[in-house]
């Protein structure tokens, strides 16, 4: 390190003391459905004062290539209880209706499988395109620090749009996992706007509220099955959707 605290990836801008630490991770371009973990990340700085402690140089963290490698996942786990020192934060889009509480699953590696089970399992083996979380998951585990994922399901039909709902929900699972005091009341009452929105975009075209009952029967038939694996649309059923719904918004 030089001595003005630079090296090629990141700067040092301070060096706080801190006290049993609990560090939180939102990242953008990656899976953030709804905005829940951006709101999520924008609320819990909203709600004290902070200061910087690194800046990282961006160039050293963008594939330029746009070419990810493959995350194998077994019953929520990638590849004692312990509070977790790490955090991580997002959402993605999944069939499930915007008129039931968001749940939340978890990923975390094996050292930290019980807080997995503390959140929601994703049930069954995945492979998955694989993002930073997933590096920064083993790479902790490799360093002997508790980590876990904290996943919202967001509808996927609102998934284009902003969904507070969702970032209340990772705000409230990250207070009980991590052992936080924090307030999510903001949140809600944008939730509650935000529903009543889709409510009455909803009420107003009958195939919206066809696929929205058939959500729910699902939903309320997999309870205990956090991301729904058995009944994950394919990414152009997804899309089409949300395109039918996006036309139904502006007519």
């Amino acid at each position: 390190m030089s001595p003005d605290g630079l090296t090629e990836i990141f700067a040092v801008d301070s060096e706080p003391v801190l006290d049993r630490p609990v560090l939180v991770i939102a990242l953008e371009g990656w899976v953030d459905a709804g905005l829940g973990a951006t709101s999520a990340i924008a609320s819990l700085l909203g709600q004290g004062e902070t200061s910087g402690v690194i800046t990282f140089n961006r160039e050293h963290f963008l594939d330029q290539r746009a070419r990810r490698p493959v995350a194998h996942i077994i019953n929520g786990v990638t590849t004692e209880l312990t509070w977790p020192q790490t955090v991580g934060l997002g959402a993605f889009p999944a069939p499930a209706p915007h008129t039931r509480p968001v749940k939340l699953a978890a990923t975390a590696p094996p050292a930290s499988a019980d807080l997995v089970e503390r959140i929601g399992i994703v049930h069954g083996e995945l492979e998955v395109p694989a993002g930073v979380m997933s590096a920064l998951e083993l790479a902790f585990a490799d360093a002997g620090i508790p980590v876990v994922s904290l996943w919202a399901r967001v509808p996927h039909y609102v998934a284009g749009m902003p969904f507070p709902e969702a970032s209340a929900a990772l705000v409230e699972g990250l207070a009980d996992i991590a052992g936080l005091s924090l307030d999510s009341a903001a949140l809600r009452h944008a939730a509650d706007s935000s529903r009543r929105q889709v409510d009455q975009l909803i009420a107003d075209n009958n195939e919206h509220r066809a696929m929205v009952r058939k959500l729910e029967e699902n939903i309320d038939a997999s309870e205990g099955n956090a991301m729904g694996v058995d009944e994950v649309p394919t990414g152009d059923q997804i899309a089409a959707e949300l395109e039918k719904f996006l036309r139904g918004e502006e007519q």
